[in-house]
């Protein structure tokens, strides 16, 4: 049986990626920090086992290393998707460099530490692979996100180097770019209450399919919904009108 493991598995997206696995078959190790509803999500799962952790610990990419080890020795596909935003101008009095530091170390410091605790295990059960969960605004960056776009931005550019460097060991890497995604912290009720911007908003479900896709699927990355590929197009192409319009909605 494959096993995979998945960050931020409590709610969300990282619930709706190891719901969406379980339905294939895949033996579920799953992370969050929140105890008592990890638990509860892993007694409705076939031979699911979890561990409560905060990923920002010092030390807990040698527990979570530890705990796989102890728990089945093999691991076929690393979901890294525990993730946060603070949503802060720079120039804010709670968005200096404070805010920078502890969004990175959550976004990117967490799961680059955690890939590599893992990389042994992933290396010996081969073919294997790595999805990371980045966002659309690790390709653009809008006011008022700079923080959560510097640590996504940093995510898919590590991503796309360890993707090259990890072929001939026969560990694929996949990169997952979500756009607005309803979820109970951030339903997005605005957008969805219009019908002209109802289609930016996915479900944490939509996301686990594209995470089923660029990791046993294959697929370097995916956008979801798939239209919000156009957005960096747009920022590449047209970018003073991409400076205007990210201008007017942020903020």
């Amino acid at each position: 049986m494959r096993t995979a493991l998945v960050t931020g598995a409590s709610s969300g997206i990282g619930e709706a990626a190891a719901r969406r696995l379980a339905e294939d078959g895949w033996r579920l190790l799953l992370v969050a920090r929140r105890g008592e509803r990890l638990e509860a999500m892993a007694r409705t799962l076939p031979g699911a086992s979890w561990l409560a952790i905060d990923l920002v610990e010092e030390d807990a990419p040698v527990r979570v290393a530890t705990w796989v080890k102890g728990e089945t020795g093999s691991l076929e596909l690393l979901v890294n998707n525990a993730g946060a935003s603070w949503r802060a101008a720079f120039g804010d009095p709670d968005g200096g460099f404070d805010n920078v530091r502890r969004t990175l170390a959550l976004n990117f410091a967490a799961p680059v530490r955690l890939t590599e605790a893992l990389l042994p295990t992933l290396r010996r059960s081969a073919p294997s692979a790595i999805v990371n969960v980045a966002s659309v605004a690790g390709r653009i960056a809008r006011p008022g996100s700079g923080a959560y776009s510097a640590s996504k931005f940093a995510l898919v550019g590590w991503s796309e180097a360890l993707a090259g460097e990890e072929r001939s060991h026969g560990v694929h890497v996949g990169v997952v770019l979500p756009g607005f995604v309803a979820t109970e912290g951030f339903p997005h009720n605005g957008l969805r209450a219009r019908a002209a911007t109802r289609w930016l908003v996915s479900s944490p479900e939509r996301v686990a399919e594209a995470i089923v896709d660029t990791g046993p699927g294959g697929r370097t990355e995916r956008y979801v919904p798939r239209r919000f590929a156009l957005v960096p197009a747009l920022r590449l192409l047209a970018p003073r009108l991409w400076w205007r319009v990210s201008q007017r909605t942020g903020g």
